[in-house]
């Protein structure tokens, strides 16, 4: 897969590499995401196993990774003490750059709504305590996410709502509310994604920034058409593209402006060319 690198540098703000279609050719693929000028990557942390991979990724290569921790709500049942500990620990000692993914998704309620609720309060409490941002996730569960948000949004850090996929009304709540907002290859969907491209416009540019979610969400814009389904990081510039047109930048300005969001936000210090 060769996609048209990006003109500046970008950040890519939820990567799953950590998943098990990246074993046999994870060395491509960062190869790939740099020959694409994606140069740093935040790994995303969503159960045991993924965070794992992604501190061992940020420990190894600091300059291309940086490591989220947290349990997605569909395993929330998963969280107990120890697990608590452990991310609390890789916090304390700043191994990560932010909690999550965490939050709630009733899309397909693969863990009951009340324990994802639980999940979400004592991750927040966490982020509250280490005064880290928070990497969040909300799908099918708006009310109840933003009820719980604004609840605690005064007592946190930065926040951001990843893989935004919502209404232009939910994102009103979460802009008043001062979050960040993470724009994947969604936007390039012209069945479901549509709607992005009217209402993107309206997130300011100090909170914008984009993601590829790899290994999900590839941009269907992309031609010739890939031959697999799997998402990487080098797809990364085909959302800037898309988001720079829907809100009528250039492709240039958009990328400064999301990778300088980016290093801010997870107080990424390594040096990006």
């Amino acid at each position: 897969m060769q996609i048209e690198p990006a003109c500046v540098a970008l950040i890519d703000i939820g990567a799953n590499l950590g998943h098990e279609s990246f074993k046999a050719d994870f060395d491509a693929v960062v190869e790939r995401a740099s020959a694409a000028n994606v140069a740093h990557m935040v790994v995303t942390g969503s159960d045991l196993e993924s965070i794992g991979e992604a501190v061992r990724l940020t420990e190894r290569q600091p300059a291309a990774f940086s490591a989220t921790a947290g349990i997605h709500p569909h395993y929330a049942d998963q969280l107990d003490d120890h697990t608590l500990d452990y991310i609390s620990d890789l916090a304390s000692r700043r191994v990560i750059c932010a909690v999550g993914e965490t939050g709630l998704d009733f899309f397909r309620d693969l863990c009951a709504r009340e324990v994802q609720e639980q999940s979400f309060v004592q991750h927040i409490a966490l982020a509250k305590q280490m005064q880290l941002p928070m990497f969040l996730h909300q799908r099918d569960s708006h009310e109840r996410f933003i009820g719980i948000l604004r609840e605690h949004r005064a007592e946190l850090k930065d926040v951001v709502v990843h893989c935004f996929t919502d209404t232009a009304s939910a994102l009103e709540d979460y802009l008043a509310l001062d979050c960040h907002i993470g724009i994947t290859g969604w936007i390039c969907d012209e069945r479901r994604g549509a709607h992005l491209i009217d209402c993107v416009g309206a997130i300011p540019a100090d909170r914008l920034m984009l993601e590829s979610d790899a290994p999900y969400l590839m941009p269907r814009s992309i031609r010739p058409k890939p031959r697999t389904r799997r998402n990487e990081p080098c797809t990364l510039p085909a959302v800037l593209r898309a988001v720079a047109s829907a809100r009528g930048e250039s492709e240039d300005q958009l990328a400064r402006a999301t990778t300088a969001n980016a290093r801010r936000f997870f107080s990424i210090t390594e040096t990006i060319d």
